[in-house]
C-alpha cells in the first residue's frame, strides 16, 4: 500500500475509530449499546463514522489518521463493527489521509498469526489491541505467536492502556475488567520481542508512572496522547513529553470521542515549544510508521 506523507500534512492522528460499516444500515444491538454508553461517559453526542467519514474530516484538516476497528468477538460474540478488509479497501482511495490498522482476536493463536501475515501483505500498518475489551494480558504466552508475527512483519502493535470509557456505567462494566490494561504487562512483551514497535494508547490512569517508565526503558515503546483532553493530562506526563520522552509522544484524539480541533485547542494552552509540537504532531509518528527517515 502506497501511503504518501506530503509536506502539507500538519499532523498524524494515530488513534481514530471506524465505528460504522458502509455495508450495513444499522449497528448490532451490542455495538449500539456500546456507542450509547461511550457517548454518555464522554458527555458528547457523536456520529459513528465510516472510513469515508474519517477520510473527509482529516483531509479537510490537512492531517493523516490511523484508522481501526476492534475484534472483541471472543468476549462479546459480535464481529468487528467494520472489517479489516473494508478498512484496507477504502484506505487505498485515500493514500494521503488514511493509514489502515487492523485488529485480530488475541485468543486466536497460530491462526491469528497467519492472519497478521495476510493483513500485512494487504497493506495494514499495525494492529490495535484493547486488553480490557478483549480480556487478555499482553504477556500471556498464548498471545505470543501473534506478537511474533507483528514483529516479523515490521508493523506496529497498539495497546489500549489504563482506564476505559468502554463499558463504563453498564452493569458490571459491560464485562470489561480494567486489570488487563496495566502497561507493565506490555513491558514483558517489549522484552520478549525486542524489535516489536509498540504504542501505549492514552494517558494510562491509574498507571501513568508505569507507562512512562516502560517508554523510557524500552526503545521501541511510544505513548499516544489520545482519549483525554490535554487540559487533564497529569503533570508527570506533561513533563516527560517536554523532555525525556519528547521523541516518543504521539498525537492522538480517540476520534470521534474527541475531535482534533478540541484536542489541539486544549494542547495549545500547555505552551509547548514549537519544535516539540512538531515532533508530537507529526515527526514521531512519521518515523514510527516508516513514513520518514529514522532520526540519526
Amino acid at each position: 500500500m502506497n501511503i504518501e506523507l506530503t509536506d502539507d500534512i500538519v499532523a498524524i492522528d494515530v488513534h481514530t475509530h471506524a465505528l460504522a460499516s458502509t455495508h450495513e444500515d444499522a449497528d448490532s444491538q451490542e455495538h449500539a449499546e456500546h456507542n450509547s454508553a461511550m457517548q454518555k461517559y464522554f458527555r458528547r453526542d457523536f456520529k459513528t463514522p465510516t472510513v469515508h467519514d474519517l477520510a473527509e474530516i482529516y483531509r479537510e484538516e490537512n492531517m493523516m489518521c490511523v484508522v481501526f476497528s476492534l475484534d472483541s468477538s471472543w468476549l462479546t460474540g459480535e464481529p468487528n463493527a467494520v472489517s479489516n478488509e473494508e478498512i484496507l479497501e477504502i484506505a487505498t482511495e485515500y493514500p494521503r489521509t488514511v493509514i489502515p490498522f487492523s485488529s485480530v482476536d488475541p485468543h486466536s493463536g497460530r491462526r491469528g498469526a497467519r492472519e497478521v501475515h495476510r493483513l500485512a501483505e494487504m497493506g495494514t500498518q499495525g494492529f490495535k489491541f484493547h486488553p480490557s475489551s478483549q480480556a487478555f494480558y499482553p504477556n500471556d504466552r498464548d498471545v505470543y505467536p501473534i506478537l511474533e508475527a507483528i514483529e516479523e512483519t515490521g508493523t506496529v502493535a497498539l495497546f489500549h492502556s489504563g482506564h476505559t470509557g468502554a463499558g463504563a456505567g453498564r452493569p458490571g462494566g459491560g464485562g470489561i475488567r480494567l486489570k488487563f490494561a496495566n502497561p507493565m504487562y506490555v513491558d514483558d512483551a517489549a522484552v520478549d520481542f525486542p524489535e516489536l514497535k509498540i504504542i501505549l494508547a492514552h494517558p494510562s490512569f491509574p498507571w501513568q508512572d508505569e507507562a512512562l517508565s516502560v517508554a523510557l526503558h524500552k526503545p521501541h515503546v511510544h505513548i499516544d496522547l489520545s482519549g483525554w483532553s490535554p487540559k487533564y493530562f497529569p503533570p508527570n506526563l506533561i513533563q516527560h513529553a517536554r523532555t525525556l520522552l519528547k521523541h516518543k509522544m504521539l498525537f492522538g484524539t480517540d476520534y470521534p470521542l474527541l475531535t482534533p480541533e478540541r484536542w489541539m485547542r486544549d494542547f495549545d494552552r500547555l505552551e509547548f515549544d514549537e519544535d516539540i509540537k512538531r515532533l508530537i504532531f507529526r515527526e514521531n509518528a512519521a518515523r514510527l510508521l516508516g513514513l520518514a527517515p529514522e532520526a540519526s
